[in-house]
């Protein structure tokens, strides 16, 4: 055994009140904006304000070891709850408002929430499921909105933090301890749970302030486009106020003429989101020529690959495309695709379509899927790739998942090439999950609420191209003979059960689909017909 010498450095606090006090103290000056309130709010005066909302959970029961759910849009209230809950010794859970109400259901009960912090507008969601959430002995209301058709105690935001004091006794906490609970959207199953402790939120915000990530520093204001429900809005949010870089906060907000002139109002430096999104606002800017992104120089976008024609329409007016990869399970951030030294790129055009160089902190390797044999980081065996380290789930949250990690790693089903100086190329996906918008749909659970219906025989999803959204689902059944039901009674019966951005818009009814010699779906002959023009596709 080998005897180590100990240091005389002290451990120090690596916890998100830490971060709290840090951007409060000595960027005081900066300033939390939403888009649609009437001011901003200064960092000054943040702690502040979490210390009064502290005091107000505190009232409420709230305490170390209470889950507090948060229903919220992007906005100066779900920031404030970012730091009060964690920093009280409490977990915020997010909740996913796009989630079916199934759903929805399941992550509440299975996080425990014991007290709801909602927006105004989502109680109509709320109030379809509040009679199955037994644990939830509180909802505090922010904004408007009609809460009669709930039972139990209702309290308003504002009443709740109206008089209280602005300091707060923040206990002393284990910074291994959970802070923020989010849950993916589930490929098959259930949505899974991961509890982000405070030193991985503390670390993530460090490692991604760095220049070879996002370069976050003072001289920025980020405008958080990603949903603040989603992996801790990539993380913005927490390592914004620990460089002391202004906010801008979307609301619910993220049209194209909302966006363009949020930017040209507030003036922030850099933006993030899903392709989806710059797609649409670059469309928007270029049918008119008076427009501009003037202060903006750079967003990062993940979830989905970034096309040629984004990253060079954006180029056009200043702003550099950044791509970056990750999932809820990383905290998000696991690789951005920065440029390495000229001598080091033979292939500019083709290291550009990369995900991205492994940003320090995380350790990645790339495997045989079926044996777990590691294989050769040259940019050209494929392989899947797996991931460990301080911000990456080794487990998931009250749930087994053997299949998820190998040996202390997180297997991410993503299928792809790693070179020797650490980018990854992602080729392909391990599982037939679909990719939308920047959110996963499972062709699982879609095939499964399709054959629920008596008259269908069979029913196989696809995941196909499409110039919106990246990728849709189209939808192959095979009716039951003399089965009268047709592709639009079947979408209609599926709205009525899943999120709508998940029922397909693409439909064919065939005589019989296409099967493996072992049975099996064959998808691949699927998307081939699909490719090829040889499905009689109805949209809708």
């Amino acid at each position: 055994m080998t005897t180590s010498i100990p240091s005389n450095i002290g451990d120090g606090e690596l916890t998100v009140t830490s971060i709290l006090r840090h951007g409060a103290r000595w960027h005081s000056g900066r300033s939390v904006t939403t888009v649609g309130a009437e001011k901003p709010v200064l960092f000054g005066d943040l702690e502040g304000r979490a210390a009064a909302l502290a005091h107000g959970l505190a009232e409420l029961g709230v305490g170390p070891g209470s889950v507090v759910g948060s229903w919220l849009w992007n906005t100066q209230e779900h920031l404030d709850a970012y730091f009060a809950v964690p920093a009280l010794g409490g977990l915020l859970h997010t909740i996913n408002p796009r989630l079916s109400p199934d759903q929805i259901t399941y992550t509440v009960n299975h996080a425990a929430d014991d007290v709801l912090l909602i927006d105004g507008s989502f109680l109509p969601q709320l109030a379809e499921v509040a009679d199955r959430l037994p644990t939830v002995r509180t909802v505090v209301v922010v904004g408007e909105g009609d809460a009669s058709a709930l039972s139990g105690t209702v309290v308003r935001y504002d009443d709740l933090v109206a008089g209280r004091a602005t300091d707060f006794a923040w206990p002393a906490l284990d910074e291994r301890s959970a802070a923020t609970l989010c849950y993916t959207t589930g490929t098959t199953g259930d949505p899974k749970g991961v509890a982000y402790s405070h030193r991985s939120i503390w670390l993530h915000a460090l490692s991604a302030c760095t220049a070879n990530a996002i370069a976050i520093s003072a001289r920025d204001c980020c405008y958080v486009i990603v949903p603040m429900f989603h992996a801790n809005a990539w993380g913005y949010p927490f390592a914004n106020v620990w460089a002391g870089a202004d906010l801008l906060l979307s609301n619910r907000w993220v049209d194209p003429a909302t966006v363009v002139e949020a930017v040209r109002t507030h003036r922030p430096t850099y933006s993030n989101g899903v392709p989806t999104v710059w797609n649409e606002i670059l469309a928007h800017l270029d049918a008119d020529p008076a427009r501009d992104l003037e202060s903006l120089d750079r967003v990062v976008l993940g979830g989905a690959p970034i096309p040629e024609t984004l990253s060079a329409g954006l180029r056009r007016y200043g702003v550099e495309a950044l791509q970056g990869w990750g999932m809820t399970e990383t905290s998000p951030l696991v690789t951005v695709n920065r440029p390495p030294r000229p001598e080091e790129n033979p292939d500019p055009v083709r290291r550009a379509g990369m995900q991205g160089r492994v940003i320090a902190g995380v350790d990645i390797r790339l495997v045989q899927p079926d044996t777990g044999q590691q294989l050769p980081e040259d940019g050209e065996t494929v392989g899947e790739l797996e991931l460990r380290g301080p911000w990456i789930a080794a487990s998931y949250f009250r749930a087994d998942a053997p299949d998820k990690f190998r040996d202390g790693w997180l297997r991410t089903g993503d299928v792809g090439t790693l070179d020797p100086l650490g980018y990854v190329n992602l080729t392909d996906r391990a599982k037939d999950v679909i990719k939308s918008g920047g959110e996963w749909i499972s062709s699982v659970q879609l095939e499964l609420e399709i054959a629920r219906h008596p008259d269908v025989a069979q029913a196989a999803v696809i995941g196909v191209p499409d110039d919106r959204w990246d990728e849709r689902p189209c939808a192959l059944v095979v009716l039951r003979e003399g089965a009268t039901t047709t592709a639009e009674d079947l979408r209609a019966a599926l709205l009525e059960t899943l999120p709508k951005w998940w029922v397909p818009e693409r439909w064919a009814v065939l005589p019989e689909l296409p099967l493996t010699s072992v049975g099996k779906f064959d998808k691949r002959a699927m998307r081939r017909r699909f490719a090829d023009g040889a499905l009689d596709v109805e949209r809708f």
